[in-house]
């Protein structure tokens, strides 16, 4: 209990205090949840061995390079690095006579997909770019939303869930999960999202079903995530990708909704951007 107030202190208060600590956080975060991976491989995966120190240089300059190009601090140069290190993974492979040197690749390019740039991604959800005053502002309210809306899901599952859970939602890669816990998370989190929507904002209509539909996008994504996350340490007979965060697992285990969540949400927004773009309608309804 100790250790997840403090989780969600740290969490909160970087996103919300600014920029400079949001982009620290995560660019821990991202390396560090990508060295567990490696762990994790490099242990259980015949004949694999990666580097994780090289993976985990990826996933944080992938993260900082992001960033870079959405404040405007650098153009799209600042990705050339970035490329020559995937390259150099492939390259070294030729040199290092590892026993799977095909595997190691497939795992090495899995990590900066699977982990790298989804946490990369949390930055064009946070900074916005206004054309009328060409500026660039950090907004915590989008990336803070995404994990409102997991706590909102997995609290409202678990409540469900344990009152009414009998039919199994996935049970081979997750036995304690329900169609009833599912069904109710993914209520709680549309629910909110609804009155976020309405009170928080101009009050009409449209922004209780814009956020009420990235309250669903984020619960029903976030489930996929936590699966796709229990198949992985499923198959390496694992029940934590680490031990990082005492009486929570490992970074893996606390962010696996997340990962699979952000991307969702980005295309969500930017399809709604994209159709008030269309109908003449107000851009900046997405980051309000």
């Amino acid at each position: 209990a100790i250790t997840g107030v403090l989780f969600v202190a740290i969490l909160v208060g970087c996103i919300l205090y600014g920029a400079f600590s949001f982009g620290i956080l995560f660019t821990a975060i991202s390396a560090l949840a990508i060295y567990e991976f490696g762990q994790l491989v490099n242990m259980r995966a015949e004949g694999v061995q990666i580097n994780k120190a090289i993976n985990m240089l990826g996933g944080a300059y992938l993260f900082l390079a992001i960033m870079g190009f959405c404040i405007d601090a650098a153009d799209s140069k600042i990705f050339i690095p970035y490329v020559l290190l995937l390259l150099y993974m492939m390259i070294s492979e030729l040199y290092l006579k590892k026993e799977n040197p095909v595997l190691n690749w497939a795992y090495s390019m899995f990590s900066q997909l699977y982990i790298g740039l989804p946490f990369a991604l949390l930055n064009v959800l946070a900074f916005h770019n206004d054309p009328e005053y060409s500026s660039i502002s950090y907004n915590p309210i989008l990336p803070l939303s995404i994990f409102i809306f997991l706590w909102l899901n997995d609290t409202g599952a678990y409540c469900i869930g344990s009152l009414i859970g009998k039919h199994r939602l996935f049970e081979r890669i997750s036995p304690k999960k329900s169609w009833e816990g599912f069904a109710g998370g993914v209520l709680c989190a549309v629910a909110v999202g609804w009155l976020y929507g309405l009170y928080a904002g101009p009050g009409d209509t449209a922004h209780g079903l814009l956020w009420s539909g990235a309250g669903l996008v984020v619960a029903v994504v976030g489930v996929l995530g936590d699966l796709v996350e229990s198949m992985l340490k499923r198959s390496a007979g694992l029940k934590d990708s680490g031990n990082s965060i005492p009486g929570h697992g490992g970074f893996l285990d606390r962010f696996d909704a997340l990962i699979l969540a952000v991307p969702f949400v980005y295309a969500y927004f930017a399809i709604f951007a994209y159709i008030c773009v269309l109908s003449g309608g107000p851009v900046g309804a997405v980051a309000g």
